[in-house]
């Protein structure tokens, strides 16, 4: 009986050891292949999914949507606001063995602030100086108070690259990308996956229990969940809305989900290149008549399953900031036909990139029945992300659908499309109005007044309709039952602190 439990005793012991171990490769199925993987160029919702474990941030965000220490402990405000004094954490080592301190979190920042290639220069244009106060201190000097900083830290300009990788790579970073991230960089093929393998050395290791992460690009949903209910994948990212009763008829899967803060919308070309539709560029009111002929809740119902949030701002109906004075517009296909006559349009007809995806295929496809109704033609147009992405940067489109991951703050869920200088602003829209109302935005930092300088954003680009926002995705997985930690957070990002395979 003392063998028996003694043997009990190692057995239990040598499960212990194996849980605390990293053990096994987590395979995870992606709707789009990432663009280039350096913070300094990204622009891709992929691409931050790749970059949450490759790179840390100075600030992280949690599924409460509360900012929270990475490899920054601490951050703190001057009294006018114009200064962000952050405290590093210690111990924190790059995937190349170099030291993460002051003069490196300075090398970072002014590369993404200055480099001619980053498009990061726009987010942290505030910043007119960085300081090293001592290895472990580093402090940011703006020209004025900028609210949503917290929130540029959280994201791309806040990850921390090697410098001495950047110093030998400069603008090829994205080639062997090093970072401070749980997970290294092993390669990529395009289009057909990207691995990274466990860092030892990584600050935070205790959280890890993987040995290896591979990220498959399959732009079909249909294919992505064969993938995952056939053992192939162990998870999967933006499932279609219409398979989610079949994963959670599956025993062997898990349905997740959170409410997105990120939305899908269409670009209006208003003036970027020769691509630009004339009567849709030229007059308000043929937006207006655009807008009027289509119906999001019935995009909802009939593409989402109804699991979508229908809208027409950049920010969610419950947030402070959506201005509850414009309210989603109804259909009305009669108000449409009328301001094509006022505007002297007899007949309008629009190309609409999608994506090649099932679900952006579908929103397209309904969208072109609703607009026929009204006289309005909808020729549509498919292809995968970075193609379309490059057409929409060289204004080679007249309309597309476009997907932003969301953003904690109000400021980054619409500056990068609708500010004047927004670096993927690619319908070219530059109004004062809005633009004063942005920049008043984010020098407040008292909560109601930004409440309602946001809503006079939205009034402004609501009039203007450079861009009509149709919905604010559900995020939603399929999880196979072997996978356990992963909690959903609204931005939708995987992170793979404490994901376990069993």
């Amino acid at each position: 009986m003392r063998h028996m439990r003694w043997c009990g005793f190692v057995v239990m012991l040598l499960l212990d050891c194996v849980s605390a171990h990293a053990a096994g490769t987590l395979r995870v199925g992606m709707q789009d292949d990432p663009d280039a993987l350096d913070p300094a160029l990204g622009g891709t919702f992929a691409g931050r999914i790749v970059f949450a474990s490759l790179c840390d941030k100075l600030v992280d965000l949690n599924n409460k949507l509360e900012f929270v220490p990475q490899l920054a402990t601490a951050w703190s405000w001057s009294a006018d606001s114009r200064m962000l004094t952050l405290t590093l954490r210690d111990g924190v080592s790059f995937q190349d063995g170099e030291k993460l301190d002051a003069d490196a979190v300075k090398a970072n920042i002014e590369r993404y602030r200055s480099a001619p290639y980053s498009v990061r220069r726009s987010e942290l244009k505030p910043v007119t100086a960085v300081e090293v106060v001592d290895p472990r201190t580093v402090r940011l000097v703006l020209s004025q108070p900028y609210a949503p900083l917290i929130a540029v830290l959280s994201d791309r300009a806040g990850m921390m690259a090697a410098p001495k990788v950047l110093d030998r790579l400069g603008k090829d970073f994205f080639t062997h990308p090093v970072c401070a991230g749980p997970f290294s960089f092993v390669e990529r093929v395009p289009q057909d996956h990207i691995a990274l393998q466990r860092f030892a050395g990584y600050w935070n290791a205790g959280v890890i229990h993987l040995d290896r992460i591979e990220f498959h690009p399959i732009p079909d949903s249909t294919v992505r969940l064969v993938g995952v209910q056939a053992g192939r994948l162990d998870m999967i990212e933006e499932i279609a809305p219409t398979d989610a009763l079949k994963v959670q008829q599956d025993a062997r899967l898990q349905l997740m989900k959170t409410t997105a803060l990120g939305y899908e919308g269409m670009l209006i070309n208003l003036g970027n290149g020769t691509g630009a539709n004339p009567d849709l560029a030229r007059d308000p009111r043929v937006r207006e008549a655009f807008e009027a002929s289509i119906d999001r809740g019935v995009i909802n119902q009939v593409a989402a399953s109804g699991l979508f949030v229908p809208d027409n701002q950049s920010e969610l109906p419950s947030s402070p900031y959506f201005n509850q004075q414009r309210p989603v517009p109804p259909r009305d296909v009669a108000k449409a036909k009328a301001l094509l006559q006022q505007a002297g349009v007899a007949h309008l007809t629009v190309e609409l990139r999608t994506l090649n995806t099932p679900l952006d295929t579908q929103i397209g496809e309904i969208i072109q029945s609703m607009a026929a109704e009204a006289g309005i033609t909808v020729k549509l147009r498919a292809g995968e992300t970075i193609t379309n992405i490059s057409a929409m940067q060289h204004g080679e489109f007249q309309t597309a659908l476009t997907i932003w991951s969301g953003r904690s703050d109000p400021d980054f869920n619409i500056t990068q499309y609708l500010s004047c200088d927004g670096f993927q602003n690619w319908t070219k829209y530059c109004n004062p109005a809005f633009q004063t109302a942005l920049e008043k935005g984010r020098a407040v930092t008292d909560p109601v007044q930004r409440q309602e300088l946001y809503h006079q954003v939205a009034a402004t680009y609501i009039a203007d309709r450079p861009m009509l926002f149709l919905f604010h995705m559900t995020w939603l997985y399929a999880v196979s039952r072997h996978l356990v930690g992963f909690t959903p957070v609204p931005d939708g990002l995987i992170r793979p602190q404490g994901l376990l395979l069993q």
